[in-house]
């Protein structure tokens, strides 16, 4: 499927012709270069990007179907999902409502709706296809804009949903975005321990001890890369984002764009997808050695410690036996508590122990319980710890200080949070949540 005629700059046209070693069969490229690094998305696969080279070491991108390439893929409910008379193949049944940014299973290609190359940035507008589905278009479009800065390539990425099926499904992980690199970078590789940061060993992640070839990890870092034998391959920076999945699939081999055997990795978030929702996020791309990557991650990290304000956005955090009022999030989390045992979660991140002492939430509370309860999960472990706070449940708001480091169980590293407003749900229940910090005192 060709993309609707547009109006290209000059730039794009030029460099059509110049077309380096690497270039997906049937491409129609936009380029970025500079003494370092080359990108190009392919107007033919919904603007994904299909080409990454640095210096002259060929593209490490995969393009063997309309699922690899660096691109956009989101998912949400329901599982499994259908679209009047097309239904999903029984392996893709567990997937849901998932658009991708480059087209579907069954060859169809994302159409373009808007493309702008300024020289040094791309931004492209793509109606995305639902992968599962033979030839339905999605009710949402996605957006990127990538730029260049040295050998990083900066990508801001939104999804514009409209869909006419108003549910609030609950939330999902998704792709931050699905990164498939050749058969020559089969190594995944990633910093896992709970001291990031401070020159500690990286680690090869171990492989998936099922049938299915990707693994989990938690990333503490904010990176993760597909590398060669040599230490050298590409990286995906999410800074802030812990939660990676990825692997190898076949056999290692050439760097052969057009090859099956692939390497995958994905940054990933659970978020709730409303049918309105306006959904943005950031990520770097770095081809180069480990140590680079290593490097540039350190070089954007974030010092401060986790903190969530809601003036207009979720920031990852989503609900177990509860929904909020949906979007847009006005100036807080506004949550019903009428189902049992309702609970807020927070997204994967990562602090120590000793360094958040505190945490601060300024919410209103409207229920007949007088304590609400906090549960923090730690690095490595899964069990959570909890301590318990009171809380003002008038309908006001109030800022509560919780001493988390009373409790034993508060040490070492701690990589999400679990809020439950009450220890029980009842019809007419609510809590309004403006702000969730950490902090190293409690004034």
């Amino acid at each position: 499927m060709k993309p609707a005629p547009l109006a290209f700059l000059a730039f794009a046209a030029l460099c059509a012709a110049d077309d380096p070693a690497g270039v997906p069969d049937g491409a129609e490229m936009s380029w970025l270069s500079n003494a370092e690094v080359k990108v190009g998305v392919d107007l033919n696969r919904g603007g994904a990007i299909a080409f990454l080279e640095r210096g002259r070491g060929g593209n490490l991108i995969n393009n063997f179907d309309f699922g690899r390439q660096v691109q956009l893929s989101f998912f949400s409910g329901p599982v499994p999902f259908s679209a009047g008379d097309k239904h999903p193949a029984k392996h893709w049944e567990h997937l849901g409502w998932n658009p991708v940014q480059a087209g579907d299973d069954f060859k169809h290609a994302s159409r373009i709706l808007e493309h702008r190359n300024e020289g040094n940035s791309i931004h492209v507008k793509c109606a995305p296809m639902q992968w599962p589905l033979d030839g339905v278009a999605a009710d949402c479009t996605f957006e990127s804009w990538i730029e260049l800065d040295g050998a990083v390539v900066k990508v801001r990425a939104r999804l514009n949903n409209a869909r006419t099926d108003k549910t609030q499904y609950p939330a999902r992980p998704q792709e931050l975005p699905a990164l498939y690199a050749n058969a020559a970078f089969h190594r995944v590789v990633s910093y896992t321990g709970d001291r990031p940061f401070t020159g500690g060993a990286v680690a090869e992640v171990p492989k998936a001890a099922g049938p299915h070839p990707w693994s989990f990890w938690q990333a503490t870092e904010g990176w993760s890369a597909l590398l060669d034998d040599s230490d050298r391959g590409v990286g995906l920076i999410s800074p802030g984002r812990v939660q990676f999945t990825g692997g190898f699939a076949g056999a290692p081999g050439p760097n052969d764009t057009n090859g099956n055997s692939t390497g995958y990795l994905a940054s990933q978030a659970d978020e709730i997808l409303d049918h309105d929702i306006r959904y943005e996020f950031r990520c770097e791309l770095v081809p180069g050695t480990l140590a680079e990557i290593r490097a540039r991650a350190a070089a954007v990290r974030s010092a401060a410690l986790p903190a969530w304000t809601f003036t207009n956005q979720r920031h990852g955090w989503h609900y177990r036996n509860a929904r909020d009022k949906g979007w847009p999030i006005d100036g807080a989390l506004d949550v019903p508590l009428d189902q049992p045992d309702p609970q807020l979660i927070g997204p994967l991140t990562f602090w120590r122990a000793e360094d958040a002492p505190f945490l601060i939430i300024d919410a209103a509370f409207k229920t007949t319980h007088r304590t609400a309860t906090i549960f923090w999960q730690r690095h490595g472990e899964t069990a959570p710890d909890s301590i318990e706070f009171p809380i003002h449940p008038d309908g006001e708001f109030h800022r509560c200080v919780v001493k988390l480091a009373d409790a034993p169980g508060y040490r070492g590293g701690i990589v999400r949070l679990r809020f439950d407003p009450t220890p029980g749900g009842a019809p007419g229940d609510w809590v309004k949540v403006r702000s969730v910090e950490l902090a190293a005192n409690g004034g």
